[in-house]
């Protein structure tokens, strides 16, 4: 982290003596193991980093802040306060009665106290947050072709999403990138993958002719990311996007699949926090008896896999699809509404990768944390596509919702 990403202010009763008030300062933030800023009562600068912290130093320190918070309010941009207390000279009672004014007056904020290992990485994650946030200001996602005709449930808001997220959602024609892929010429070598036979090292030609005018309409648009209504090139190019998706997620443009907007946003989301855009995937079996779950698509990011397999797409049976095989271990299960009124974030891990003939190419047999979790698939999902990324990541996710 850059020294200046994080600040930290100080507010301190003038009943205390500053000179040793300064050397519990410097003991309690040493203990933490972030890099930051120390910037003392000069608050100048406030609102102007990545996270801004207000380090409450001592009681009495209530009536400080509050002929503060004028000032405080215009430069924060609307963000929560942070409250950094150590516990001691009652700097936790402070901060308490000013968290509850904050509360009163309909302004967010929370009090970060605990041991030093519990306040350190609370405030990483905090700090990892409002990177994210500044990551997804300004980002452009396209909507190549609409949403396909089965994702009856999957729609969006893209007022909501431009003014709670900072993105632009930009629609684009079907046709533009089929006439963009006519225009590409194939390449006159294909660098052939070892599970490849004879139909995929034939299809693999048009896979990457799809990956090179999906590269073309991202630079054309400036976007960051996509959704495409993949399953017309079934008919318009006799091939699949799967590939292209899976290596344009690994080069990290969020490359999603079906026009499926709220999974884009998800992927989005995933990709700020994490740098990985995740697996957009379908549930095909759960036991909410046990919260196991196996989930599969025909395309996943190539940064998430320790090896694949190129097979043709399920449905279809022709073009390229992948197979992936992920490491086994900790996930996580997440997705948000196209309006953000809503989100699902669980964790859990993976228990193995499967290779079914009977469904999409990447199967991903999961174990939900709280089995409990299982019924939301069930009595209230938001769609059907859900994101898995690796990792246990449920307290980023949510404090990201918490702060648009």
């Amino acid at each position: 982290m850059k020294t200046t990403d994080i600040a930290i202010y100080t507010i301190t009763s003038p009943l205390h003596d500053e000179k040793a008030i300064n050397a519990e300062t410097q003991a309690f933030l040493s203990t933490l193991g972030i890099e930051y800023d120390l910037k003392g009562n000069d608050f100048a600068e406030y609102g102007s980093h990545t996270l801004d912290l207000i380090y409450i130093r001592t009681g009495g320190t209530e009536g400080r802040f509050l002929q503060r918070l004028p000032q405080l309010k215009e430069q924060s941009g609307g963000r929560p306060f942070l409250l950094l207390t150590s516990g001691k000279s009652n700097s936790l009672a402070a901060s308490m009665e000013i968290l509850s004014y904050l509360r009163q007056q309909g302004i967010g904020g929370e009090i970060i106290h605990g041991s030093a290992e519990y306040i350190g990485q609370r405030i990483q994650l905090l700090h990892r947050v409002e990177l994210a946030l500044q990551t997804l200001k300004g980002c452009r996602l396209g909507i190549v072709g609409k949403p396909s005709d089965w994702l009856i449930s999957s729609s969006y808001d893209s007022n909501i999403i431009a003014q709670r997220l900072g993105i632009e959602m930009v629609e684009i024609e079907m046709k533009e990138l089929q006439d963009i892929i006519d225009k590409t010429p194939e390449e006159s070598t294909t660098t052939q993958h070892p599970s490849a036979n004879t139909q995929i090292s034939n299809a693999l030609p048009g896979a990457n002719r799809i990956h090179q005018a999906l590269k073309t309409l991202v630079e054309r648009h400036r976007l960051q990311g996509f959704t495409i209504r993949c399953f017309d090139l079934l008919s318009s190019h006799h091939n699949t996007g799967c590939l292209a998706l899976a290596r344009l997620n690994a080069d990290g443009i969020v490359a999603g699949c079906e026009g499926d907007v709220p999974a884009l946003l998800s992927m989005t989301i995933a990709q700020a926090l994490l740098g990985v855009s995740g697996f957009q995937a379908n549930p095909a079996r759960i036991d909410v008896e046990t919260g196991e779950m196996l989930v599969a698509h025909c395309t996943i990011p190539l940064n998430m896999v320790e090896r694949y397999e190129l097979l043709t797409h399920f449905e279809s049976g022709i073009g390229v699809g992948i197979r992936g095989y992920m490491k086994e271990g900790d996930v996580t299960l997440f997705k948000v509404s196209g309006d953000l009124s809503r989100h699902f974030a669980e964790e859990g891990k993976l228990a193995r990768n499967e290779a079914s003939p009977g469904l999409c190419r990447t199967q991903l047999a999961l174990e939900l944390a709280d089995k409990q979790r299982a019924e939301y698939f069930l009595k209230e999902p938001i769609g059907n596509h859900h994101i898995v990324v690796a990792g246990h990541h449920k307290q980023l996710f949510e404090r990201l919702l918490e702060r648009i």
